[in-house]
């Protein structure tokens, strides 16, 4: 198995990487849609996670040229995965993982109550001296961005950085094929990242409002290079694309000190191996004989010997995966399962028995806050990697044993 179906469409062709799992006609037409663009450079690639999103279809890889869609970015810049495999075995964890699980969310916020505001679980409020430092060092290019866009500067940012979230963000232990223990964990760029999303998504669909008409849905309004938001936006992504990236770095090693500090583990190491990967981000790239602006929403840079991040779902297995670099799909494979459904209908079909039953052997979150995310809500992640098999090779397999949910 592995390669793509060619769809034909009003634009470029859309190369859909989903043989033997389901791709669901609404975001099959989101493919058409950003293919019939003039701007999208020799193909749209559809990775076989790919599922309906907004503006641009989550599990897609859109190259643009001289031009950046910021709804195919998305409002969750730099999300992402990072891993690390430590010196532990199975053997070395407790019986009983409830404590493991308590020390992980003590030391780490997340969730979101009180509507985001004041007293906020999942935001700092004195945010340790690793943040801070952290902070001093992204702080002046925040301060750039909201000097040309005051708007921006509303929300938590600082006492959200080195916080997971909630929805399909976690914080795993995971045992490999060797029952080697690995730390993993996906998040991105809070609810900084949403507010520079979509101010942009907004200014993109103002300066293309005498051209929105002509466009298949206006959440595909982009800006060109040269045009007035356009570099102000290159950078404030960037940013958020690092503050994405050291939110990942600062919970990771706030989760190791969590470990040592429960005095139920042997004296560990760690790092030998270790991947930090984007799965929502734009960068530019060469491709087909052209310097392009490269989208991923919803997949992940799988160039030649590169390692990447595929995970499934609460109970299902993830893979550590060593890129192909595969031309057809720009370098890049899918960044999960993929979901299958809603959240509305994962928690209509789903019974609290049926989640309970599939995340059995797992500590983590059993209640009806978390039916949303029951493995039966995503796709199949074995079909999915068999997919993609021309794009990746996989060097490690993971299933979870803990899982933080928000």
């Amino acid at each position: 198995m592995g390669g793509p179906k060619v769809i034909e469409t009003g634009g470029v062709p859309v190369k859909a990487w989903i043989e033997g799992v389901p791709a669901d006609e609404k975001a099959l037409q989101q493919l058409r849609n950003v293919a019939a663009l003039g701007i999208v450079h020799s193909h749209v690639a559809a990775m076989p996670d790919v599922h309906f999103g907004i503006g641009a279809t989550v599990g897609s890889v859109i190259p643009t040229r001289d031009a950046i869609i910021p709804a195919a970015v998305g409002v969750d810049i730099g999300c992402g995965m990072m891993a690390v495999r430590t010196s532990l075995s199975a053997s070395d964890l407790p019986d009983d993982l409830k404590t493991i699980r308590a020390a992980i969310e003590k030391v780490v916020p997340h969730g979101r109550t009180n509507h985001g505001g004041k007293g906020d679980r999942g935001a700092w409020a004195n945010p340790p001296a690793r943040v801070e430092a952290a902070w001093r060092k992204l702080r002046p290019g925040y301060e750039a961005i909201v000097e040309r866009q005051p708007r921006l500067d509303r929300g938590e940012t600082f006492s959200q950085l080195g916080t997971l979230g909630g929805g399909n963000h976690f914080i795993e232990l995971c045992l490999d094929e060797s029952q080697r223990v690995w730390a993993m964990l996906h998040s991105g760029s809070r609810g900084v990242g949403n507010r520079i999303g979509s101010h942009y998504i907004d200014l993109a669909k103002k300066d293309m409002r005498r051209q929105v008409h002509e466009l298949p849905d206006a959440d595909l309004s982009y800006f060109k290079e040269g045009a007035e938001h356009f570099d102000e936006y290159v950078e404030a992504v960037d940013w958020a694309q690092r503050f994405a990236r050291t939110n990942r770095d600062l919970m990771m090693a706030a989760v190791f000190e969590a470990l040592a500090a429960t005095k139920l583990l042997p004296r560990f190491t760690h790092g030998e191996v270790a991947v930090n990967c984007h799965h929502n981000y734009v960068e530019r790239e060469e491709h087909f004989g052209a310097s392009v602006f490269v989208t991923r929403k919803g997949a992940v840079l799988a160039g030649a010997g590169e390692l990447g991040i595929i995970p499934g779902s609460m109970g299902a297995r993830s893979y550590i995966v060593r890129g192909k670099g595969n031309p057809e799909s720009f370098h890049s494979c899918s960044h999960g399962a993929g979901r299958v459904m809603s959240r509305s209908e994962a928690q209509r079909k789903f019974s609290l028995a049926d989640h309970i039953s599939a995340t059995e052997g797992v500590e983590c979150r059993k209640d009806r806050e978390v039916i949303d995310e029951t493995p039966g809500a995503y796709k199949d992640i074995e079909a999915v990697m068999a997919a993609q098999s021309d794009l990746v090779e996989v060097v490690h397999t993971l299933k979870q044993v803990v899982c933080v949910k928000g």
